[in-house]
């Protein structure tokens, strides 16, 4: 089984830069590729498909630089959007009979086997189809040709929370076999929580955080109480927020406060408590009105 190696990938654009990016997506993993609007999750991505060139480094798959075994790469190999509109027009059978065209693997018995799984009628015009329905069709074509790694932007983008759900247990089942892997950004941090095995964090195109998601979250805690209690331990924190007399903030593990005090309230941080700290740093936000 084959795995992606992202080797000091870089890019350089007047305005923007991502810097020497690296990771590794193993079988039977799902990794949550989490970092703000404009990080450089999609650009990361499109360079690992080769829908853009690097300025420097290269995505390897099998050691072998997937620009010498592009065709071979992107049969094992599936990128989708959420955003995608396909042809709207066209029904689902019209733009599956032009699509399988392209790969040599095709396996029609499974790919009418997903669209029952998922309740999708190919006499459908794609125009009619949910935006999670437009997701799980996105899924039956990448399956259905034997892609083992999909490349996920932003798929749960738009959808509420029941289909994120079921999208969710999509994924826990893909990977079940050891050997389908998935990198899939997002923002809900809330659908990393149910399924993601590790955790690649951009910040302004480079890589901050690479590992999984149990050691990541079980190095910082969350502390809350009385403002006052705080006073003097404020500068310890990654970041907080002082509200009407209300402190919270999140903080290293070994940063660990030792305040022995019944109001104040310490637990694990949460993902999403984490990458807010991440992003906006110690901070003061006192509301006295």
């Amino acid at each position: 089984m084959e795995i992606i190696e992202v080797k000091n990938i870089s890019k350089h654009y007047e305005k923007f830069d991502l810097k020497n990016i690296s990771f590794k997506i193993n079988p039977g993993k799902i990794v949550g590729f989490i970092g703000r609007n404009g990080a450089g999750k999609t650009t990361t991505l499109k360079c690992m498909y080769n829908l853009i060139r690097p300025t420097s480094g290269e995505v390897l798959f099998g050691n072998k630089n997937i620009l010498d075994i592009e065709s071979d790469y992107k049969q094992d190999v599936a990128i989708l959007f959420g955003k995608s509109d396909y042809y709207q027009t066209k029904t689902v059978k019209k733009l599956t009979d032009v699509t399988k065209m392209f790969y040599e693997h095709w396996d029609d018995n499974l790919y009418h086997q997903y669209l029952k799984n998922f309740g999708i009628d190919e006499n459908k015009q794609i125009k009619a189809l949910s935006s999670g329905m437009k997701v799980k069709y996105g899924l039956a074509i990448a399956l259905s040709r034997g892609a083992k790694i999909l490349l996920l932007d932003e798929p749960t983008s738009g959808l509420d929370p029941v289909s994120r759900d079921e999208l969710m247990d999509i994924f826990l089942n893909l990977v079940a076999d050891k050997e389908h892997s998935i990198l899939f950004s997002t923002h809900v941090i809330s659908d990393l929580e149910k399924c993601a095995n590790e955790i690649i964090y951009i910040k302004k195109g480079q890589v901050i955080v690479d590992q999984d998601v149990t050691t990541f979250e079980s190095d910082y805690l969350h502390y809350q109480g009385k403002s006052e209690l705080f006073n003097d331990v404020k500068n310890q924190f990654l970041y907080y927020r002082d509200r009407l007399g209300k402190f919270e903030g999140v903080i290293r593990k070994n940063n660990k406060l030792k305040i022995d005090n019944k109001e104040i309230e310490c637990s694990k941080a949460s993902m999403e408590e984490i990458m807010i700290a991440f992003e906006r740093g110690i901070q003061d936000e006192e509301i006295t009105n």
